[in-house]
């Protein structure tokens, strides 16, 4: 399994078993925008949250998720993992809400649900 990186490829040192899905969070939550620009900072309470992040490796037996894939996933049920210095999300195929769809009309991710 190999990832996109921003200057060459690197490969992964894992092979992921059947339907885990190993997943880079996305790091751009930090501070959130409403639709009418107010900044809404991190350290605001909120309910729960689902996040979403981007599919790095994938098992055998995933069938609806692809690498490269944004995904929405809850990030207080979650296992993480560092390889390389680089930390990563483990997650269930059946744990996924959604699949972002990039030729859709929403171009970012950063919806509120």
């Amino acid at each position: 399994m190999t990832i996109q990186g921003s200057s060459a490829q690197t490969q992964l040192p894992v092979r992921m078993l059947h339907d885990r899905i190993l997943v880079e969070p996305d790091e751009g939550t930090k501070e959130r925008r409403s639709a009418s620009g107010i900044v809404i900072p991190a350290t605001a309470a909120m309910g729960k949250r689902l996040a979403w992040a981007k599919v790095v490796a994938v098992g055998p037996s995933v069938r609806q998720v692809k690498l490269d894939d944004t995904i929405l996933y809850d990030p207080e049920d979650r296992h993480e993992v560092e390889i390389d210095a680089t930390t990563y999300v483990l997650v269930r195929e059946r744990d996924l809400h959604a699949v972002s769809d990039p030729h859709g009309s929403q171009k970012s991710q950063g919806m509120y649900l």
